[in-house]
């Protein structure tokens, strides 16, 4: 038992030192668009920023979800009654591996894009030397798409 008694305590200071997540401290789950068109912004999603739709619960012709990270997803919602105006302040950020080839395949899907002042297919470089570019879906939501490699 004395040769058991040192591991025994070993074990107690790993378990209290090693704490797991606390069970309320939120995590990402969903961000909701609201569009005016479900099936041009479900297109858009799908084609444009080449993303998987999943499930979803409703089946009532007004609701697409997308997923965008391991555990985050997409949520467009039909139903607005008009194109408002957005502030690229408040946008979608997403990271390619190649920001010059989707560059390629927004231009060949004729997608504006441009740098945070609207510069016609000009990159944006941020501080940390992320190279990134700005578009806009259907309803004007913003979208920031660069080459993170976090």
């Amino acid at each position: 038992m004395k040769r058991l008694l040192p591991f025994v305590f070993f074990l107690l200071i790993i378990s209290f030192s090693t704490k797991a997540q606390p069970p309320i401290k939120p995590h990402f789950n969903h961000q909701t668009v609201y569009v005016t068109d479900l099936a041009r912004s479900t297109a858009f999603y799908k084609d444009v920023m080449l993303l998987d739709t999943i499930a979803e619960p409703f089946h009532d012709n007004r609701h697409t979800w997308f997923k965008i990270t391991e555990h985050g997803e997409l949520h467009v919602v039909g139903g607005s009654k008009a194109v408002i105006p957005h502030d690229i302040n408040i946008h979608l950020a997403f990271a390619v591996a190649d920001l010059p080839g989707f560059m390629k395949h927004l231009d060949g899907l004729n997608v504006k894009y441009g740098n945070w002042a609207a510069d016609d297919k000009k990159v944006q470089m941020r501080p940390d030397n992320i190279s990134q570019i700005y578009l806009q879906d259907p309803d004007g939501y913003w979208i920031e798409v660069d080459n993170d490699r976090f």
